[in-house]
Protein backbone atom coordinates (compact mmCIF):
# COMPACT_ATOMS: atom_id res chain seq x y z
CA UNK A 1 0.00 0.00 0.00
CA UNK A 2 2.84 2.71 0.69
CA UNK A 3 4.68 1.45 -2.12
CA UNK A 4 1.04 2.46 -4.09
CA UNK A 5 0.77 5.83 -2.55
CA UNK A 6 4.48 6.55 -2.86
CA UNK A 7 4.24 6.06 -7.15
CA UNK A 8 0.53 7.98 -6.96
CA UNK A 9 2.39 10.95 -5.06
CA UNK A 10 5.17 11.05 -7.27
CA UNK A 11 2.98 11.29 -10.45
CA UNK A 12 0.62 13.81 -8.49
CA UNK A 13 3.98 15.58 -8.01
CA UNK A 14 4.72 15.60 -12.22
CA UNK A 15 1.61 16.64 -12.91
CA UNK A 16 1.42 19.43 -11.06
CA UNK A 17 5.22 20.58 -12.85
CA UNK A 18 3.58 19.69 -16.11
CA UNK A 19 0.78 21.85 -15.17
CA UNK A 20 3.00 24.63 -14.06
CA UNK A 21 5.30 24.48 -17.35
CA UNK A 22 2.99 24.63 -19.16
CA UNK A 23 1.09 27.51 -17.64
CA UNK A 24 4.39 29.20 -18.17
CA UNK A 25 4.48 28.46 -21.62
CA UNK A 26 1.48 29.88 -22.15
CA UNK A 27 3.67 33.12 -21.82
CA UNK A 28 6.15 32.55 -24.90
CA UNK A 29 3.58 31.30 -28.01
CA UNK A 30 6.65 30.17 -29.69
CA UNK A 31 7.83 27.77 -26.99
CA UNK A 32 4.20 26.35 -27.02
CA UNK A 33 3.78 25.81 -30.73
CA UNK A 34 6.98 23.03 -30.23
CA UNK A 35 6.88 19.75 -29.75
CA UNK A 36 7.50 19.72 -26.06
CA UNK A 37 4.61 22.43 -26.10
CA UNK A 38 2.14 20.35 -27.82
CA UNK A 39 2.91 17.21 -26.11
CA UNK A 40 2.39 19.37 -22.59
CA UNK A 41 -1.19 20.19 -24.42
CA UNK A 42 -2.11 17.08 -24.95
CA UNK A 43 -1.82 16.10 -21.44
CA UNK A 44 -2.31 19.04 -19.68
CA UNK A 45 -5.89 20.62 -21.55
CA UNK A 46 -8.46 17.77 -20.94
CA UNK A 47 -7.62 17.80 -17.06
CA UNK A 48 -7.83 22.04 -17.34
CA UNK A 49 -10.82 22.06 -19.66
CA UNK A 50 -13.44 21.66 -17.31
CA UNK A 51 -12.29 24.39 -14.36
CA UNK A 52 -11.54 27.01 -17.58
CA UNK A 53 -15.65 26.02 -18.41
CA UNK A 54 -17.00 26.90 -14.77
CA UNK A 55 -14.05 29.51 -14.15
CA UNK A 56 -13.82 32.69 -16.27
CA UNK A 57 -10.71 34.92 -16.77
CA UNK A 58 -10.61 37.92 -14.36
CA UNK A 59 -9.65 40.56 -17.23
CA UNK A 60 -6.78 38.95 -18.88
CA UNK A 61 -5.44 36.89 -16.02
CA UNK A 62 -6.92 32.81 -16.19
CA UNK A 63 -6.91 31.57 -12.54
CA UNK A 64 -8.33 28.23 -13.18
CA UNK A 65 -5.14 26.55 -13.75
CA UNK A 66 -4.32 27.49 -9.86
CA UNK A 67 -7.63 25.97 -8.87
CA UNK A 68 -6.62 23.12 -10.83
CA UNK A 69 -3.26 22.34 -9.15
CA UNK A 70 -5.08 23.42 -5.74
CA UNK A 71 -7.87 20.75 -6.46
CA UNK A 72 -5.86 18.46 -7.81
CA UNK A 73 -3.04 18.44 -4.59
CA UNK A 74 -6.34 18.50 -2.14
CA UNK A 75 -7.09 14.86 -3.72
CA UNK A 76 -4.16 14.15 -2.92
CA UNK A 77 -4.39 14.82 0.34
CA UNK A 78 -7.55 13.34 0.97
CA UNK A 79 -6.35 9.86 -0.56
CA UNK A 80 -3.28 10.38 2.36
CA UNK A 81 -5.99 11.06 5.00
CA UNK A 82 -7.64 7.97 3.49
CA UNK A 83 -4.96 5.63 3.66
CA UNK A 84 -4.19 6.47 7.07
CA UNK A 85 -7.50 5.11 7.90
CA UNK A 86 -7.17 2.05 6.55
CA UNK A 87 -3.72 1.40 7.46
Amino acid sequence: MALVLTLLSLGVRIYSYALIAYILMSWVPSIQQSSFGKFLGRICEPYLEPFRKIIPPLGMIDISPIVAIFVLNLAMTGIYYIANIVL
